[in-house]
């Protein structure tokens, strides 16, 4: 009794001092007056250069002419500065918030407040946007946090606007679209503007690597690989913490099959939960891309597998072709999606322009007033971080250099690390596997394995080693200097990579993940980790399995200490606690290795490029080296305040009364949240439509609906009479914020507004008989050809039929475009109404292949194959990604062959895009004439038309015809 009387008054005197303090915090924290900066007419006769607007690849080599002035350029953004006043009190204000002495420790600010405090005034929003409506362009949105405006216009527009010109460019095969030179803004917002963006096609690197060696099967190799319960094993990640309450956001660049995510929790022996998805609003539509889908596969299920108990959000964005993982950054941060953010992409700094680092570090800085860890992967080409890197000469790519954003001194960097050949061996000695068996092992590691810095470069599968050295970016920040196990931090002024690091090599040992796309294993993860054939595994390695592991430790770390809403950047934490005597054991020190570039002289020069070596303290191979995670929970800053007890888990879900109102109409959203204990959680919920925004979007904004309790126990909900009065696809992201009792969780769905379904029946497709009495399509190269297609409704059909197509060889008609006159959500639309025998809709075939980026015919919207559409066994059509994943699991079994067959995928990925095409990493993007595209080949091919009702994706119909070009 006495104990708890003791509790019950220490908690009364901490509260009576919380509320005492709250007030001075609440002041701190609270909307500040901005004032207006734009003080003259914005007019465009009197111009300033935007310095640093030029990208460095938009050289004149690679230039391939003038892009059409018709060429529709969505989503562009014009970012706005901080006034220095601004920038000084954001600064004091992140110092404070990670000083446990300040009574602004850890609170963290709403986008909102942000806004209020480090936006731009209302009075100049208006005067740009105006201004933007004057040049011809349509106001997109405007962020949350009032320092970014987002709108739409022609590439003609653009260079009126901008004083400069929009070209295309050809960098070793790939087709490029940047402005050819610095651009130019009216004076009057020289004072207001940082930059803008989203002007260009360049995108970031996924940081993955597959392994080296051949084929294997464990009678020849009895290989090893990391499995989840490995890691946990080797970096004794405590079982009592799962990261409930937290919640981690993943950020991608393509969409995913959630299939694969459950297929690898499966196979790992954790209970299946499939990510909360998050389409960036205005990004286009939902798209499978090669080399992008696997990274994102890789980062979801292995932070996953760290926080098990952790909410994980999927950022990523669509079809539009100058959107990239950047955009979703920006997303996550600017509607504080989830207080970690992953990222396992990365960009040469050599070709960072500087207004775009502006951009990104006013994001970063956001993110660390909002309380959000970003983690990000420090690269896979040891200290030449621009190996690779398409556009750059060759002493670009044999200079030391380090990848951003994991440079950013607002971000985590993750590096990598390897175990020794020695050590990669099954069975005692050495001790560190447990022995092979004739079946696969999923718990095979016994202890910590001893880690080497990561260099597989002489292995001879290109460069594969851990990212790190000297930032030219980044000024060093105050955290990274002074004395870490006897040795200092290495002098100088800028800032150094990584922080830390974790195994990243895929060959000592890899591993294991499980992913569709084409260029991994056929049938991965059909049988647990094999394939169909139960013979393959799909095993990879890179720091983008370093970035998500750690984010997952985040979670934990932050359940652990009670830290419920974030804890912001990490880093001052993390070089605090390396300095003192919790080193030697919260941290492994990497001493031996290095990231030198050891690869042939074609990839590193002769004499060959040097590097950095792994050493005791902090090195720029290792960072501080890996973790025990168990020691450094123990050893991590408290709060300072009582930890909060258990947080009881909570599910979000959304629901609507129709994925497909009709415009204008009403349609009622049920958000319901359930908790794990019975009780039955109160509060709101939070809504952001379609991004969020202000008054200044065309349809964003957010607001709250209020939880009621229903007759279920555990169980209350909320609605939301939702209206959209324009068609297409629409998103509303529910987020249940939890309390001192429940945990956070997210919840998001997409409405196809214009869209209805009897949901019974079903419909056959046909093409027209277009040449002698046979379905083919016979067009001249260089033109365009109809083929109409007709829809026969059965057993009381009624809908919208959305139509994609794949063609019998998708790389010889790579530039085919494709028109529709009605398009919904990315597809061909045909509405089939009650009573009808028949419906008929016309697609182009168009053979020029410019016309793929000019605009489109008038009436129609240009439709250009991205992906392929397959169809499964129930005949529904389906995606063949395009993406490229790793995962790992320490099995003792095979290694993974990089497979291209493809294999049947839940729902169409093909894009029908309202705009210009959207392309992956090293595919075709949009070219300005015919020299520089080149039009699809002579041959006769067939063309398949895969459809399914909006709705009901069950209802399903294909066909096909023959399209012979002469």
């Amino acid at each position: 009794m006495k104990t708890l009387l003791a509790l019950a008054r220490q908690r009364r005197l901490w509260l009576c001092g919380w509320i005492a303090a709250s007030s001075m915090v609440a002041s701190q924290l609270g909307a500040q007056s901005v004032a207006p900066r734009i003080t003259s007419e914005i007019a465009n006769s009197e111009l300033t250069t935007l310095h640093g607007s030029l990208h460095p690849l938009a050289q004149p080599q690679f230039d391939t002419g003038r892009m059409p002035a018709d060429t529709r350029l969505n989503g562009v953004s014009i970012v706005f500065s901080r006034t220095p006043e601004q920038e000084a009190d954001l600064q004091a204000l992140i110092t404070e918030q990670q000083d446990p002495a300040s009574p602004l420790y850890h609170q963290w600010l709403t986008p909102d407040q942000f806004a209020a405090r480090f936006g731009v005034a209302d009075a100049d929003l208006a005067k740009v946007t105006s201004w933007l409506q004057q040049q011809g362009f349509s106001i997109d949105s405007v962020a949350r946090s009032r320092n970014m405006v987002r709108f739409s216009g022609s590439s003609g527009q653009v260079e009126q606007a901008f004083a400069t010109e929009m070209h295309t460019y050809n960098l070793r095969g790939e087709q490029h679209i940047a402005p050819s030179t610095e651009l130019s803004i009216p004076a009057a917002l020289s004072s207001i503007v940082l930059s803008v963006g989203n002007l260009s096609d360049f995108r970031p690197h996924p940081m993955l690597l597959h392994p080296a060696q051949p084929e294997f099967t464990s009678s020849q190799s009895g290989a090893v690989h990391f499995a989840p319960s490995d890691i946990k094993i080797a970096y004794d990640i405590p079982s009592a913490y799962t990261g409930l309450g937290q919640s981690i956001a993943i950020m991608g660049q393509s969409a995913i099959l959630t299939s694969d995510i459950t297929n690898f929790q499966s196979a790992s022996g954790l209970a299946n939960k499939a990510p909360t998805m998050v389409l960036v609003p205005g990004t286009g539509s939902s798209a499978i891309y090669k080399g992008d889908e696997s990274e994102s596969d890789i980062d979801l299920e292995w932070s996953g597998a760290i926080a098990t108990g952790a909410n994980i959000v999927f950022v990523y964005v669509g079809s539009s072709f100058n959107y990239d993982v950047s955009d979703s950054i920006q997303y996550a941060v600017d509607q504080d999606i989830a207080p970690i953010i992953s990222v396992s992409y990365g960009y040469c700094e050599t070709q960072v322009s500087n207004t775009f680092y502006n951009a990104m570090e006013l994001i970063g800085s956001q993110a660390a007033t909002q309380g959000q860890t970003i983690v990000a992967s420090s690269g896979d080409s040891g200290s030449t971080g621009c190996s690779g890197f398409t556009g750059l000469s060759a002493a670009q790519h044999e200079a030391l250099a380090v990848s951003y954003p994991a440079s950013s001194a607002y971000v985590t960097a993750a590096g990598g690390t390897e175990i020794t050949a020695a050590n990669d061996v099954a069975g005692t000695p050495p001790g560190y596997w447990t022995a092979a068996t004739t079946a696969d092992v999923l718990t095979s590691a016994i202890q910590w394995i001893p880690e080497v810095a990561w260099n597989d470069d002489a292995l001879g599968n290109g460069l594969s080693s851990s990212g790190g050295g000297v930032s030219t970016l980044v000024p060093r920040p105050s955290w990274q200097a002074g004395t870490i196990a006897g040795q200092p931090i290495p002098a100088g002024t800028k800032r150094l990579v990584p922080d830390i690091a974790l195994y990243s090599s895929p060959n000592y040992p890899g591993y294991l993940f499980c992913s569709s796309d084409p260029s991994e294993v056929s049938g991965s993860c059909s049988n647990g980790f094999r394939d169909s054939n139960s013979k393959y595994l799909t095993v990879a390695g890179g720091t983008s399995f370093a970035a998500p592991i750690f984010a997952g430790m985040v979670a934990l770390i932050n359940q652990a200490k009670g830290y419920t809403s974030g804890q912001g950047l990490v880093n001052p934490t993390l070089y605090t606690l390396a300095a003192s005597a919790n080193y030697s054991t919260a941290f492994h020190d990497i001493t031996s290795g290095n990231n030198n570039c050891t690869g042939s002289s074609s990839l590193c020069g002769s004499p060959a490029t040097g590097g950095f070596a792994a050493g005791t303290g902090y090195d720029q191979v290792t960072g501080l080296g890996s973790v025990n995670l168990t020691n450094l929970i123990g050893a991590w800053t408290p709060p300072p305040t009582p930890v909060i007890p258990t947080l009881v888990g909570t599910n979000t879900s959304i629901s609507a009364a129709t994925l497909s109102p009709a415009a204008s109409t009403s349609d009622t959203i049920t958000i319901t949240v359930v908790s794990a204990n019975g009780v039955t959680p109160t509060g709101n919920v939070k809504l952001s439509i379609d991004g969020g925004g202000t008054a200044y979007s065309n349809s964003g904004f957010t607001t709250t609906a209020a939880l009621a309790a229903t007759s279920t126990p555990g169980t209350a909900t909320a609605t939301y009479s939702a209206s959209f009065a324009t068609t297409g696809s629409h998103q509303i992201i529910a987020q249940f914020p939890g309390s001192g009792t429940f945990a956070l969780s997210t919840a998001a769905i997409q409405l196809t507004v214009g869209g209805t379904s009897s949901g019974v029946g079903t419909f056959t497709i046909a093409p027209s008989n277009t040449s002698a009495g046979s379905p083919t399509l016979t067009v001249t190269s260089g033109t365009s050809g109809n083929e109409t297609i007709t829809i026969t409704p059965a057993g009381g059909y009624t809908g919208t039929v959305l139509m994609g197509y794949n063609t019998s060889n998708n790389t010889a008609l790579a530039n085919l475009c494709v028109f529709a006159t009605y398009v919904t959500n990315s597809y061909a639309s045909l509405q089939v109404p009650s009573g009808v025998t028949n419906v008929a809709t016309t697609l182009t075939f168009d053979t020029k292949a410019t016309d793929c980026y000019a605009a489109a015919p008038v009436g129609s919207t240009p439709l250009r194959i991205l992906s392929r559409t397959t169809t499964s066994k129930n005949n529904a059509p389906n995606p063949a990604p395009l993406g490229v994943a790793f995962a790992g699991v320490l099995l003792i079994g095979f290694l993974s062959r990089r497979a291209r067959s493809l294999r049947n995928l839940a729902g169409i990925v093909l894009l029908f895009g309202a705009a210009l095409a959207v392309t992956s990493c090293g595919s075709s993007t949009p070219g300005g004439n015919n020299n520089t595209i080149t039009n699809p080949a002579a041959g006769t091919y067939t063309i398949t038309i895969n459809a399914h009702d909006s709705v009901t994706t069950s209802i399903t119909a294909s066909t096909s015809f023959t399209l012979t070009i002469q």
